[in-house]
């Protein structure tokens, strides 16, 4: 499109039946005036071969020769794109058709002149769909306070997560993503954002997104290196209140360790959210639980509480037609 409102910007790497699924959806959206830029991270003969069997003159494909990872990706497409407004999607999610048109409205309405719209979403298990975020920033709350700390042993409390992701070119050009980031690429571009002159987050609060989690694939945020997150942290200590610090050493570093075993590391991760962080009597109990109940019995305590609430529910329901 010689003109583009929005540019799509999907980076992807060697995943050619998930990156088909990801670009239908963004070319299936209710607005027609976008470009959906596909980043080929490292050659891909499949992903190319797939791709050019889309007929839409709306899709771009740049092949990349090296691989550059995930965050650079991006950012090469964000540098090639001819829109006003960008938009980000994983190769392994989906949108829902309204979802560009519903944050451009939204975009629209604020004044600010730093802000990024999210919308929430559906974080699809093989076994159950759950909503995210479960909750809204508070007036004044930090950004990383609403990501990072949380009241529970599960995710999705605070969420705003990478394919929700929509905003003006000239934010990402003044907050690129920071190169060769193997881990945390979205929650490192949000707090060095939040940094700008009176940035906010806005939320379409309708589940826009089709996030595919927990499925038997690897992924970048599924790749345990508990010691590679802990040294992402302290280098970027700075964009952290001591709350959120101690929350990302409990809620993203622990399980990490826990999970494989790292029992070493208990006393120096302790220590480190004492003595840089704040740590209140709920981090305290909750890095306990991420030792205590490994990753798989926490989903299934999860996945237990959600059939019993949808029960409920239908009773609730069933009740009330009588």
């Amino acid at each position: 499109m010689k003109d583009p409102l929005i540019s799509v910007v999907i980076p992807t790497r060697k995943r050619p039946e998930l990156v088909v699924r990801a670009v239908r959806s963004a070319l299936g959206q209710t607005i027609d005036a976008l470009e959906v830029i596909v980043v080929v991270d490292g050659c891909c003969d499949a992903t190319k071969e797939v791709l050019e069997s889309i007929n839409d003159s709306r899709l771009r494909l740049i092949e990349l020769r090296e691989s550059v990872g995930g965050s650079e990706a991006r950012n090469v497409g964000i540098r090639q794109a001819h829109g006003d407004w960008i938009a980000l999607l994983d190769d392994d999610d989906a949108w829902m058709a309204p979802k560009l048109e519903l944050q451009l409205d939204l975009a629209r309405k604020t004044h600010a002149k730093w802000f990024l719209v999210s919308c929430s979403l559906t974080a699809r298990t093989p076994r159950a769909d759950y909503v995210w975020p479960r909750r809204y920033p508070d007036r004044d709350e930090p950004l990383c306070e609403y990501l990072l700390v949380r009241n529970s042993l599960f995710r999705g409390e605070g969420s705003v997560q990478t394919s929700t992701f929509f905003g003006s070119r000239k934010l990402f050009e003044q907050c690129a993503f920071q190169p060769d980031l193997k881990k945390h690429q979205d929650t490192d571009w949000l707090l060095r954002a939040a940094k700008l002159p009176g940035f906010q987050v806005l939320f379409v609060q309708e589940p826009l997104v089709l996030h595919f989690i927990e499925e038997e694939r690897q992924t970048v945020s599924s790749a345990g290196n508990w010691n590679y997150s802990l040294n992402w942290a302290r280098e970027n200590r700075h964009l952290f209140t001591p709350r959120a610090y101690s929350a990302f050493i409990t809620n993203q570093v622990a399980p990490e360790a826990a999970e494989i075993s790292a029992w070493s590391s208990i006393f120096p991760l302790l220590r480190e959210a004492w003595l840089h962080g704040n740590t209140r009597p709920r981090e305290f109990v909750h890095f306990v639980g991420m030792w205590m109940l490994p990753r798989k019995l926490r989903r299934k305590i999860r996945d237990h509480l959600s059939r019993l609430q949808v029960t409920n529910l239908r009773n609730a329901i069933a009740k009330s037609e009588l």
